[in-house]
């Protein structure tokens, strides 16, 4: 049978659709099940092979850290505030998701405000995680207003940390570092697809710890 360029591209936009949708749901049923401890759920999320935390891989070692994990958590609750997704070629694409999480540690409450870096993965026709780094902004008490650049502050502890929230994104140090950038021409808009690589400049997802902090920290 003999297809036309417009049934091709017609086919591409709606398997493109499908995958935005695909993707888009992964980040939601992600933060059902965290909250509510289905961690058979969750790890089937995330491709077979997965980095874990310690050097491990896979989802049984991905299901006993998040079990460990969250067995400090009484309670949580992981809102999804945005979700910016590039389907990079069939297989691949890139994500950033906004959350807004409220966490019950049992003697102290915490708000968390954060982004997502992800990689995703079509494998065996299902998306899935490929890796998701966490890039915290504010982790702290909501009574308390944390000033300052160290924004990761936990009850009982003097000790402030810096999340990695802003090392994702170049354009975060040019616009301290230049006074005049408000002059400089406009470049062009990205194209469909390559927002997420051109606002990052093709850089590599930064290194955090799993509490969140830079290594450094």
């Amino acid at each position: 049978m003999v297809t036309n360029d417009g049934d091709i591209d017609l086919r591409r936009r709606i398997e493109r659709l499908e995958a935005l949708d695909e993707i888009r749901q992964l980040a939601s049923k992600y933060a059902l099940s965290l909250d509510m401890r289905d961690f058979d759920a969750l790890v089937n999320l995330f491709v077979d092979d997965v980095g874990v935390p310690g050097k491990q891989r896979g989802r049984q070692a991905l299901k006993r850290w998040y079990a460990d994990t969250m067995r400090s958590v009484p309670g949580s609750f992981h809102g999804i505030n945005g979700h910016i997704i590039d389907i990079e070629s069939d297989a691949t694409g890139r994500g950033v998701v906004y959350s807004r999480n409220d966490l019950d540690l049992g003697d102290a409450w915490m708000l968390e405000l954060m982004i997502y870096l992800d990689e995703y993965e079509r494998r065996d026709g299902r998306w899935c995680f490929r890796r998701r780094t966490p890039l915290y902004w504010v982790h702290t008490d909501p009574n308390t207003h944390p000033l300052g650049e160290a924004k990761l502050r936990r009850p009982g502890s003097d000790h402030a940390a810096r999340g990695g929230y802003h090392d994702a994104f170049p354009s975060w140090d040019d616009f301290w570092a230049d006074a005049a950038i408000g002059d400089v021409p406009v470049a062009p808009a990205a194209a469909i697809d390559y927002f997420l690589t051109t606002f990052r400049r093709g850089e590599e997802a930064p290194r955090v710890n799993p509490r969140g902090s830079r290594p450094s920290d």
